[in-house]
Protein backbone atom coordinates (compact mmCIF):
# COMPACT_ATOMS: atom_id res chain seq x y z
CA UNK A 1 0.00 0.00 0.00
CA UNK A 2 1.59 2.94 -0.95
CA UNK A 3 2.30 6.10 1.35
CA UNK A 4 0.84 8.70 -0.66
CA UNK A 5 -2.39 8.40 -2.13
CA UNK A 6 -3.02 11.01 -4.80
CA UNK A 7 -6.73 11.64 -6.73
CA UNK A 8 -7.15 8.98 -9.70
CA UNK A 9 -6.68 10.61 -13.09
CA UNK A 10 -11.01 10.33 -13.24
CA UNK A 11 -11.29 12.50 -9.86
CA UNK A 12 -10.95 16.30 -10.34
CA UNK A 13 -9.69 18.32 -8.05
CA UNK A 14 -12.71 20.86 -6.73
CA UNK A 15 -12.16 24.05 -8.97
CA UNK A 16 -12.01 26.89 -6.27
CA UNK A 17 -15.38 29.07 -6.34
CA UNK A 18 -15.80 32.74 -4.81
CA UNK A 19 -18.10 33.48 -2.38
CA UNK A 20 -20.57 35.09 -4.90
CA UNK A 21 -20.67 32.10 -7.19
CA UNK A 22 -21.29 29.61 -4.74
CA UNK A 23 -24.17 31.40 -3.17
CA UNK A 24 -25.41 31.98 -6.70
CA UNK A 25 -25.17 28.17 -6.70
CA UNK A 26 -26.71 27.09 -4.05
CA UNK A 27 -29.77 29.55 -5.13
CA UNK A 28 -29.94 28.31 -8.52
CA UNK A 29 -29.83 24.80 -7.15
CA UNK A 30 -32.31 25.34 -4.31
CA UNK A 31 -34.89 27.26 -6.22
CA UNK A 32 -36.93 24.36 -6.86
CA UNK A 33 -36.37 22.81 -3.33
CA UNK A 34 -37.32 26.42 -2.32
CA UNK A 35 -41.22 26.20 -3.77
CA UNK A 36 -41.44 23.17 -2.47
CA UNK A 37 -40.33 23.85 1.40
CA UNK A 38 -42.01 27.02 1.40
CA UNK A 39 -45.23 25.06 0.18
CA UNK A 40 -45.21 22.75 2.99
CA UNK A 41 -44.94 26.18 5.34
CA UNK A 42 -48.30 26.22 5.63
CA UNK A 43 -48.58 25.98 9.81
CA UNK A 44 -49.51 22.78 11.22
CA UNK A 45 -53.09 21.91 13.18
CA UNK A 46 -53.53 23.73 16.36
CA UNK A 47 -51.24 22.06 19.08
CA UNK A 48 -48.29 20.66 16.50
CA UNK A 49 -45.61 23.05 15.46
CA UNK A 50 -43.34 21.96 12.00
CA UNK A 51 -39.39 21.69 12.33
CA UNK A 52 -37.94 22.10 9.01
CA UNK A 53 -35.04 19.95 8.97
CA UNK A 54 -32.11 18.99 6.55
CA UNK A 55 -31.47 15.22 7.72
CA UNK A 56 -34.17 12.57 7.53
CA UNK A 57 -33.04 10.88 10.09
CA UNK A 58 -33.85 13.28 12.84
CA UNK A 59 -37.45 12.57 12.09
CA UNK A 60 -37.45 9.70 14.57
CA UNK A 61 -36.05 11.99 17.66
CA UNK A 62 -37.93 14.68 16.58
CA UNK A 63 -41.62 12.75 16.44
CA UNK A 64 -40.22 11.46 19.59
CA UNK A 65 -39.47 14.61 21.52
CA UNK A 66 -42.50 16.07 19.92
CA UNK A 67 -44.81 13.29 21.95
CA UNK A 68 -42.95 14.08 25.19
CA UNK A 69 -43.43 17.77 24.92
CA UNK A 70 -47.39 16.78 24.07
CA UNK A 71 -47.34 15.24 27.42
CA UNK A 72 -45.58 18.52 29.58
CA UNK A 73 -46.79 21.57 27.48
CA UNK A 74 -49.38 20.58 25.40
CA UNK A 75 -47.92 21.75 21.73
CA UNK A 76 -46.58 19.09 19.49
CA UNK A 77 -43.71 19.13 17.62
CA UNK A 78 -43.80 17.84 13.97
CA UNK A 79 -40.54 16.98 11.73
CA UNK A 80 -40.43 18.31 8.25
CA UNK A 81 -37.76 17.66 5.70
CA UNK A 82 -36.81 20.43 3.55
CA UNK A 83 -35.62 17.92 0.26
CA UNK A 84 -31.93 19.12 -1.30
CA UNK A 85 -29.36 18.88 1.42
CA UNK A 86 -26.88 20.82 0.16
CA UNK A 87 -28.89 24.35 -0.73
CA UNK A 88 -30.72 23.69 2.49
CA UNK A 89 -29.18 26.70 3.92
CA UNK A 90 -30.19 29.01 0.91
CA UNK A 91 -33.46 27.41 0.59
CA UNK A 92 -33.92 28.65 4.42
CA UNK A 93 -32.60 32.10 4.11
CA UNK A 94 -34.87 32.77 1.17
CA UNK A 95 -37.61 31.32 2.47
CA UNK A 96 -38.02 34.05 5.69
CA UNK A 97 -38.38 36.76 3.03
CA UNK A 98 -41.73 34.93 2.01
CA UNK A 99 -45.52 35.01 3.73
CA UNK A 100 -44.91 31.05 4.14
CA UNK A 101 -41.68 31.16 6.82
CA UNK A 102 -41.07 27.40 8.56
CA UNK A 103 -42.81 27.83 12.12
CA UNK A 104 -39.31 26.15 13.44
CA UNK A 105 -35.88 25.14 12.39
CA UNK A 106 -33.11 22.93 12.97
CA UNK A 107 -30.26 24.64 12.17
CA UNK A 108 -26.27 25.09 12.39
CA UNK A 109 -24.43 27.04 15.28
CA UNK A 110 -21.73 29.51 15.15
CA UNK A 111 -21.71 32.05 12.72
CA UNK A 112 -24.53 30.07 10.11
CA UNK A 113 -26.36 30.64 12.90
CA UNK A 114 -25.21 34.68 13.05
CA UNK A 115 -25.72 34.81 9.24
CA UNK A 116 -29.39 33.32 10.36
CA UNK A 117 -29.37 36.33 12.94
CA UNK A 118 -28.72 39.34 10.70
CA UNK A 119 -31.12 39.00 8.47
CA UNK A 120 -33.87 39.52 10.96
CA UNK A 121 -36.11 36.85 10.43
CA UNK A 122 -35.28 34.84 13.65
CA UNK A 123 -36.73 34.98 17.09
CA UNK A 124 -34.43 36.00 19.92
CA UNK A 125 -34.22 33.44 22.64
CA UNK A 126 -32.24 34.56 25.74
CA UNK A 127 -35.25 34.44 27.79
CA UNK A 128 -35.60 30.94 26.99
CA UNK A 129 -31.62 29.80 27.47
CA UNK A 130 -31.64 31.88 31.08
CA UNK A 131 -34.48 30.11 32.15
CA UNK A 132 -33.14 27.00 31.14
CA UNK A 133 -29.91 27.65 32.77
CA UNK A 134 -31.46 28.34 35.68
CA UNK A 135 -32.90 25.22 35.90
CA UNK A 136 -29.29 23.23 35.00
CA UNK A 137 -31.07 22.13 31.55
CA UNK A 138 -28.55 23.59 29.42
CA UNK A 139 -24.57 23.56 30.22
CA UNK A 140 -23.68 27.32 30.29
CA UNK A 141 -20.35 26.91 28.61
CA UNK A 142 -22.11 25.80 25.23
CA UNK A 143 -24.20 29.70 24.86
CA UNK A 144 -21.38 31.24 23.03
CA UNK A 145 -22.30 29.30 19.64
CA UNK A 146 -25.63 30.30 19.84
CA UNK A 147 -25.40 34.08 20.15
CA UNK A 148 -24.84 37.36 17.90
CA UNK A 149 -24.16 40.67 19.38
CA UNK A 150 -24.79 39.37 23.11
CA UNK A 151 -28.10 37.64 22.19
CA UNK A 152 -29.10 34.19 22.36
CA UNK A 153 -30.99 33.31 19.00
CA UNK A 154 -30.97 29.11 19.32
CA UNK A 155 -31.50 26.72 21.53
CA UNK A 156 -29.35 23.42 21.82
CA UNK A 157 -30.67 20.54 19.86
CA UNK A 158 -27.90 17.73 20.50
CA UNK A 159 -24.63 17.65 21.73
CA UNK A 160 -22.20 15.56 19.78
CA UNK A 161 -18.62 14.52 20.81
CA UNK A 162 -15.64 14.70 18.40
CA UNK A 163 -13.96 11.84 19.37
CA UNK A 164 -12.24 8.68 17.90
CA UNK A 165 -13.92 5.53 17.39
CA UNK A 166 -11.83 2.16 17.66
CA UNK A 167 -12.27 -1.62 18.39
CA UNK A 168 -11.88 -2.60 21.90
CA UNK A 169 -11.55 -6.15 21.36
CA UNK A 170 -8.70 -5.45 18.46
CA UNK A 171 -6.53 -3.07 20.56
CA UNK A 172 -6.65 -5.21 23.08
CA UNK A 173 -5.46 -8.67 20.68
CA UNK A 174 -2.72 -5.99 19.64
CA UNK A 175 -1.62 -5.13 23.36
CA UNK A 176 -3.20 -1.39 23.05
CA UNK A 177 -5.54 0.92 25.19
CA UNK A 178 -7.48 3.92 24.36
CA UNK A 179 -4.44 6.70 24.21
CA UNK A 180 -4.43 8.92 26.90
CA UNK A 181 -1.13 10.91 25.71
CA UNK A 182 -0.19 11.66 22.37
CA UNK A 183 3.21 9.73 22.45
CA UNK A 184 0.70 6.76 23.35
CA UNK A 185 -1.76 7.93 20.53
CA UNK A 186 1.25 7.88 18.08
CA UNK A 187 2.76 4.29 19.53
CA UNK A 188 -0.87 3.10 18.76
CA UNK A 189 -0.80 4.21 14.95
CA UNK A 190 2.67 2.45 14.81
CA UNK A 191 1.59 -0.92 16.60
CA UNK A 192 -1.57 -1.61 14.50
CA UNK A 193 0.69 -0.45 11.50
CA UNK A 194 3.06 -3.10 11.83
CA UNK A 195 0.52 -5.39 12.62
CA UNK A 196 -1.21 -5.14 9.30
CA UNK A 197 -4.06 -2.73 10.29
CA UNK A 198 -4.65 0.64 8.91
CA UNK A 199 -4.46 2.81 11.73
CA UNK A 200 -6.12 6.08 10.70
CA UNK A 201 -9.62 6.65 8.63
CA UNK A 202 -8.84 10.07 6.41
CA UNK A 203 -11.33 10.77 3.72
CA UNK A 204 -11.87 13.77 1.52
CA UNK A 205 -15.26 11.54 0.62
CA UNK A 206 -18.40 14.07 1.05
CA UNK A 207 -16.37 17.12 0.51
CA UNK A 208 -17.31 18.66 4.30
CA UNK A 209 -15.02 15.77 6.33
CA UNK A 210 -11.77 17.13 4.59
CA UNK A 211 -11.40 19.48 7.88
CA UNK A 212 -11.50 16.93 10.16
CA UNK A 213 -7.93 15.92 10.47
CA UNK A 214 -6.81 19.85 10.77
CA UNK A 215 -9.52 20.62 12.94
CA UNK A 216 -8.76 17.54 15.39
CA UNK A 217 -4.94 17.98 14.90
CA UNK A 218 -4.72 22.08 15.00
CA UNK A 219 -6.80 22.10 18.24
CA UNK A 220 -4.77 19.29 19.99
CA UNK A 221 -1.30 21.58 19.39
CA UNK A 222 -2.58 24.83 20.00
CA UNK A 223 -6.59 25.21 21.49
CA UNK A 224 -5.92 28.78 21.42
CA UNK A 225 -4.73 29.43 17.87
CA UNK A 226 -7.37 27.19 16.97
CA UNK A 227 -9.99 29.13 18.46
CA UNK A 228 -8.40 32.36 17.34
CA UNK A 229 -7.68 31.39 13.61
CA UNK A 230 -11.17 30.14 13.53
CA UNK A 231 -12.59 33.37 14.41
CA UNK A 232 -10.35 35.50 11.95
CA UNK A 233 -7.85 36.51 14.69
CA UNK A 234 -5.20 34.76 13.57
CA UNK A 235 -3.93 33.89 10.03
CA UNK A 236 -3.46 30.19 8.63
CA UNK A 237 0.22 31.43 7.44
CA UNK A 238 1.58 31.45 10.77
CA UNK A 239 3.60 28.64 11.75
CA UNK A 240 1.53 26.99 14.09
CA UNK A 241 -1.01 26.21 10.99
CA UNK A 242 1.60 25.17 9.00
CA UNK A 243 2.48 23.04 11.73
CA UNK A 244 -0.65 20.97 12.03
CA UNK A 245 -0.72 20.42 8.21
CA UNK A 246 2.92 18.83 8.44
CA UNK A 247 1.70 16.79 11.40
CA UNK A 248 -0.71 15.35 9.07
CA UNK A 249 1.58 15.07 6.49
CA UNK A 250 3.57 12.46 8.33
CA UNK A 251 0.90 10.45 9.09
CA UNK A 252 1.23 10.16 4.97
CA UNK A 253 4.30 9.40 5.19
CA UNK A 254 3.56 6.61 7.84
CA UNK A 255 0.98 5.27 5.61
CA UNK A 256 -1.67 5.51 8.33
CA UNK A 257 -4.36 6.69 6.16
CA UNK A 258 -6.78 4.88 4.48
CA UNK A 259 -7.56 5.92 1.04
CA UNK A 260 -8.71 9.51 0.88
CA UNK A 261 -11.87 7.99 -0.80
CA UNK A 262 -13.37 5.97 2.09
CA UNK A 263 -17.03 6.97 3.60
CA UNK A 264 -17.69 6.75 7.18
CA UNK A 265 -20.14 3.94 6.10
CA UNK A 266 -17.48 2.02 5.43
CA UNK A 267 -14.98 3.36 7.44
CA UNK A 268 -17.13 2.48 10.81
CA UNK A 269 -17.35 -1.54 9.32
CA UNK A 270 -13.66 -1.30 8.61
CA UNK A 271 -13.21 -0.67 12.45
CA UNK A 272 -15.93 -3.32 13.59
CA UNK A 273 -14.20 -5.58 11.75
CA UNK A 274 -10.55 -5.04 12.63
CA UNK A 275 -9.59 -3.53 9.21
CA UNK A 276 -9.36 -0.03 10.43
CA UNK A 277 -8.08 0.44 14.07
CA UNK A 278 -9.58 4.78 14.38
CA UNK A 279 -12.05 6.68 13.14
CA UNK A 280 -12.24 10.38 13.68
CA UNK A 281 -16.07 11.45 13.72
CA UNK A 282 -18.76 12.94 15.50
CA UNK A 283 -20.53 10.93 18.26
CA UNK A 284 -23.44 11.08 15.47
CA UNK A 285 -21.43 8.48 13.50
CA UNK A 286 -22.53 6.01 16.10
CA UNK A 287 -25.61 4.51 13.70
CA UNK A 288 -22.76 3.69 11.74
CA UNK A 289 -21.44 1.01 13.77
CA UNK A 290 -24.41 -0.31 14.45
CA UNK A 291 -25.48 -0.76 11.32
CA UNK A 292 -21.76 -2.80 10.78
CA UNK A 293 -22.82 -5.04 13.74
CA UNK A 294 -20.80 -2.93 16.54
CA UNK A 295 -21.86 -2.50 19.87
CA UNK A 296 -21.67 1.01 21.55
CA UNK A 297 -19.41 1.01 25.50
CA UNK A 298 -19.18 -2.61 23.72
CA UNK A 299 -16.72 -3.90 21.15
CA UNK A 300 -16.92 -0.47 20.03
CA UNK A 301 -15.66 2.57 22.42
CA UNK A 302 -14.58 6.35 21.58
CA UNK A 303 -11.73 8.33 23.35
CA UNK A 304 -11.00 12.23 22.99
CA UNK A 305 -7.94 12.43 21.31
CA UNK A 306 -5.32 13.65 23.81
CA UNK A 307 -3.05 16.77 23.81
CA UNK A 308 -0.25 17.27 21.37
CA UNK A 309 0.55 19.91 23.82
CA UNK A 310 0.72 18.80 27.27
CA UNK A 311 1.49 22.09 28.23
CA UNK A 312 -2.17 23.57 26.87
CA UNK A 313 -5.45 23.80 28.52
CA UNK A 314 -7.23 20.41 27.75
CA UNK A 315 -10.51 20.70 24.84
CA UNK A 316 -12.46 18.50 22.83
CA UNK A 317 -14.70 19.57 19.01
CA UNK A 318 -18.61 19.64 20.15
CA UNK A 319 -21.00 20.08 17.45
CA UNK A 320 -24.58 20.77 18.24
CA UNK A 321 -27.59 21.83 15.99
CA UNK A 322 -29.48 25.13 16.76
CA UNK A 323 -33.57 24.76 17.53
CA UNK A 324 -34.30 27.98 15.97
CA UNK A 325 -38.07 29.86 15.94
CA UNK A 326 -38.90 32.42 13.19
CA UNK A 327 -40.16 35.85 13.06
CA UNK A 328 -43.54 34.88 10.48
CA UNK A 329 -44.02 31.40 11.11
CA UNK A 330 -47.61 31.22 10.97
CA UNK A 331 -47.74 29.34 14.38
CA UNK A 332 -45.76 31.73 16.00
CA UNK A 333 -47.61 31.52 19.32
CA UNK A 334 -47.33 27.64 19.23
CA UNK A 335 -43.89 27.79 18.61
CA UNK A 336 -43.04 29.52 21.13
CA UNK A 337 -44.44 27.34 23.67
CA UNK A 338 -42.28 24.63 22.22
CA UNK A 339 -39.48 26.32 22.43
CA UNK A 340 -39.85 26.76 26.30
CA UNK A 341 -40.57 23.26 26.71
CA UNK A 342 -37.56 22.10 24.51
CA UNK A 343 -34.78 22.25 27.08
CA UNK A 344 -37.08 20.00 29.98
CA UNK A 345 -35.51 16.76 30.44
CA UNK A 346 -38.40 14.45 29.28
CA UNK A 347 -37.62 16.24 26.19
CA UNK A 348 -34.76 15.96 25.96
CA UNK A 349 -34.37 12.21 26.95
CA UNK A 350 -36.89 11.35 24.55
CA UNK A 351 -34.82 13.31 21.47
CA UNK A 352 -31.72 12.24 22.65
CA UNK A 353 -32.08 8.78 23.34
CA UNK A 354 -33.83 7.80 20.43
CA UNK A 355 -31.14 9.87 18.30
CA UNK A 356 -28.63 8.00 20.71
CA UNK A 357 -25.89 10.90 20.90
CA UNK A 358 -24.99 13.05 23.62
CA UNK A 359 -27.88 15.48 25.28
CA UNK A 360 -27.27 19.18 25.64
CA UNK A 361 -29.19 18.74 29.23
CA UNK A 362 -26.53 17.76 31.48
CA UNK A 363 -29.33 15.93 33.93
CA UNK A 364 -30.41 13.60 31.32
CA UNK A 365 -28.74 10.30 31.65
CA UNK A 366 -26.49 9.14 28.36
CA UNK A 367 -28.23 7.22 25.83
CA UNK A 368 -25.71 4.46 25.84
CA UNK A 369 -22.34 3.29 28.00
CA UNK A 370 -20.12 4.93 25.21
CA UNK A 371 -21.74 8.47 25.43
CA UNK A 372 -21.76 8.34 29.43
CA UNK A 373 -17.89 7.42 29.42
CA UNK A 374 -17.25 10.21 27.24
CA UNK A 375 -19.87 12.87 29.08
CA UNK A 376 -17.87 11.54 32.33
CA UNK A 377 -14.45 12.48 30.79
CA UNK A 378 -15.67 16.00 30.07
CA UNK A 379 -17.18 16.68 33.02
CA UNK A 380 -13.98 15.08 35.54
CA UNK A 381 -10.95 17.06 33.31
CA UNK A 382 -13.32 20.11 33.20
CA UNK A 383 -12.31 20.22 28.77
CA UNK A 384 -12.81 23.18 27.21
CA UNK A 385 -15.42 22.44 24.54
CA UNK A 386 -14.60 24.27 21.27
CA UNK A 387 -17.22 24.55 18.01
CA UNK A 388 -16.33 22.48 15.34
CA UNK A 389 -15.03 24.06 12.15
CA UNK A 390 -17.83 23.84 10.09
CA UNK A 391 -19.73 26.32 12.15
CA UNK A 392 -16.68 28.65 12.90
CA UNK A 393 -16.26 31.51 10.40
CA UNK A 394 -17.99 33.10 7.63
CA UNK A 395 -20.15 30.36 6.07
CA UNK A 396 -18.74 31.09 2.37
CA UNK A 397 -15.25 30.90 4.16
CA UNK A 398 -15.52 27.63 5.36
CA UNK A 399 -16.97 26.30 2.28
CA UNK A 400 -14.06 27.29 0.12
CA UNK A 401 -11.90 26.24 2.96
CA UNK A 402 -12.78 22.84 3.27
CA UNK A 403 -12.42 22.59 -1.24
CA UNK A 404 -8.86 23.86 -0.29
CA UNK A 405 -8.20 21.07 2.59
CA UNK A 406 -9.82 18.52 0.16
CA UNK A 407 -7.03 19.31 -2.10
CA UNK A 408 -4.33 18.86 0.49
CA UNK A 409 -5.43 15.32 1.27
CA UNK A 410 -5.20 14.38 -1.63
CA UNK A 411 -1.81 16.22 -2.75
CA UNK A 412 -0.56 16.51 0.87
CA UNK A 413 3.21 18.20 -0.48
CA UNK A 414 1.05 21.01 -1.29
CA UNK A 415 0.37 22.46 2.16
CA UNK A 416 2.25 25.40 2.44
CA UNK A 417 0.47 26.76 -1.23
CA UNK A 418 -2.61 25.44 0.62
CA UNK A 419 -2.05 27.81 3.26
CA UNK A 420 -1.40 30.77 1.40
CA UNK A 421 -4.66 29.96 -0.58
CA UNK A 422 -6.61 29.86 2.38
CA UNK A 423 -4.84 33.03 3.80
CA UNK A 424 -5.84 34.92 0.88
CA UNK A 425 -9.31 33.91 0.94
CA UNK A 426 -9.93 34.79 5.08
CA UNK A 427 -8.13 38.21 4.28
CA UNK A 428 -11.37 38.87 1.78
CA UNK A 429 -13.86 37.15 3.68
CA UNK A 430 -13.27 38.30 7.23
CA UNK A 431 -13.19 41.72 5.49
CA UNK A 432 -16.45 41.22 3.94
CA UNK A 433 -18.05 40.18 7.06
CA UNK A 434 -16.96 42.59 9.03
CA UNK A 435 -18.01 45.61 6.99
CA UNK A 436 -21.54 43.72 7.76
CA UNK A 437 -21.05 44.04 11.10
CA UNK A 438 -20.89 47.84 11.15
CA UNK A 439 -24.00 47.83 9.62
Amino acid sequence: MPGRRHPPESVSLPTPRSPLTRRSLLFAAGAGALATACGTAAGQPPGKVGVHGDNSSWEPPLAAAGKAMKSVAGVQLVPEVIPSLESFEQIVKSSLRTSKTPDMLKYWSGYRLQDLARTGGITEMTGYWKRAEDRGWVDPAMRGAFTYRGKVYGLPMNLAYWVFFYNTEVFAEHGLRAPTTWDQFLAACERLKGNGVVPLHGTADGRWPSFIWFMEVLSRQDPTFYDDLMNGRERYTDPRAEEALRTIVTFFDNDWFTAMDMNHADAAAGVVHGKVGMMPGGTFFTPNFVAAGGKPGGNIDAFILPMANPAARPCMIFESSALVTTNKGQDHTEALEAAGAWTHPEVMRAFAHTLQDGCPNPTVEPANPMLAGLASRVRRDNLTLLNRFWELGPPELVEATVDDLAGFLLNPSSYRKVLRTMQDRADESWKVWREAEKV
